[in-house]
């Protein structure tokens, strides 16, 4: 049976999502649909081009994915509402925070007939490191459990299990709503290709925005707990830093900068040749994940893995013994962090088994087109 073409609307909070996490996904939809993006401001030229050869429409906003805007948020609302109006869309797939809340809300007054909230992760809302609410958390919740509520029209995505059980008991969905759990964005096993690692110069590298709740403090002081007992062992950083309520601080990012303890880069297009140039991939995030693609990306190309205990991070360390791929250790422990950095660079040959062992979990689990495949037949209603 031919499934009819739909419109498909996607509403995202990063134009650079749009590829890095998503592009494979609209290869996929733009086969058999009519795909419209609806982004912030795209600033990079190649990713217009590249949207515009694959044949997609796309219409931009001014959301600002990081910080509360009450102006930016309600223009965000009535421009989505003025889109759809004017598009129709068959479908309404909306993912990360903001264009899930105020997009499923805007979707349902619109009466789309299909509405496909994914969570990418539930981000500081959820996170248990303090006893005490934000009013920013509290609103959230409130907003959250009113746009995710249960409806024939409505189902849910989520890239974990903790991710359904945490909003099962906070209340905010019920087992009333439909819900799917997919394993993260998946990995390009053929753009991520297997690279053996360097055994004979062990280095550690690290993915990230340079937030607190991702453990960059964490990665710093264990780096140099690690270079006081092996100083030519190499540590490196890839990420912005950029304006977040929850940026490192200014004195952090300095000395990150300019101590010689880790080699920073920045935001780089293309993180292969760093990932081909490390040993080991590292991620001490206790922020909530969906499931970290940094990690993915590592595993993907053959290198061993540390990362946390933690929503989302622990869906990528393979649980079986024979096949580990990586450590878990526990949250904000620099400790922890530093034996098992440690632990690699006396054990050169874990390196490589932990590695091959994770390319083979990455085909296993999180090949992106298995993954696309189960969102496809999601996002048609099958």
């Amino acid at each position: 049976m031919v499934k009819e073409r739909k419109i498909i609307l996607i509403s995202c909070d990063s134009p650079r999502s749009l590829l890095d996490f998503r592009g494979k996904l609209i290869e996929a939809l733009i086969v058999k649909h009519e795909v419209i993006i609806f982004t912030p401001k795209i600033e990079h030229q190649e990713i217009k081009n590249k949207l515009s050869e694959m044949g997609v429409r796309v219409y931009e906003n001014g959301l600002n994915p990081s910080n509360v805007s009450i102006v930016s948020d309600l223009k965000y609302l009535f421009e989505l509402r003025r889109l759809i109006k004017a598009t129709k869309p068959d479908v309404f797939f909306p993912y990360t925070f903001k264009p899930v809340i105020y997009g499923a809300f805007v979707a349902r007054f619109c009466r789309v007939n299909h509405i496909t909230p994914m969570l990418t992760g539930l981000g500081y809302n959820f996170l248990n490191v303090g006893s005490r609410k934000t009013v920013v958390q509290k609103i959230t919740r409130i907003l959250l459990k009113l746009s995710l509520r249960a409806s024939k029209r409505l189902q849910i995505i989520f890239q974990n299990k903790d991710d359904y059980n945490t909003l099962i008991r906070a209340n905010i969905i019920t087992n009333k709503n439909i819900a799917h759990v997919v394993n993260g964005s998946g990995v390009d096993l053929s753009h991520y290709e297997y690279s053996p690692p360097d055994l004979n110069n062990i280095s550690f590298l690290m993915i990230s925005r340079l937030i607190n709740a991702k453990g960059i403090k964490e990665y710093y002081y264990a780096a140099k707990q690690i270079k006081e007992k092996f100083p030519d062992v190499v540590f490196k950083l890839i990420g912005p830093y950029d304006d977040n309520i929850d940026a490192i601080s200014a004195d952090l990012f300095s000395r990150i900068k300019t101590d010689g303890t880790i080699q920073y880069f920045g935001l780089v297009d293309d993180v292969r040749p760093y990932i081909n140039q490390s040993s080991v991939i590292v991620l001490p995030s206790y922020y909530g994940e969906g499931v970290p693609r940094c990690l993915l990306e590592g595993m993907a190309m053959g290198r061993a893995v540390i990362t946390c205990n933690s929503v989302g991070c622990r869906e990528t360390i393979n649980p079986l013994l024979r096949k580990a791929n990586g450590f878990l250790v526990p949250i904000k422990d620099i400790q922890q962090l530093a034996s098992k950095m440690e632990y690699y660079i006396r054990h050169t040959d874990d390196v490589a088994r932990f590695g091959l062992n994770g390319r083979k979990y990455a085909s296993e689990k999180f090949d992106v087109n298995k993954v696309n495949q189960t969102m496809v037949n999601i996002l048609e209603g099958a």
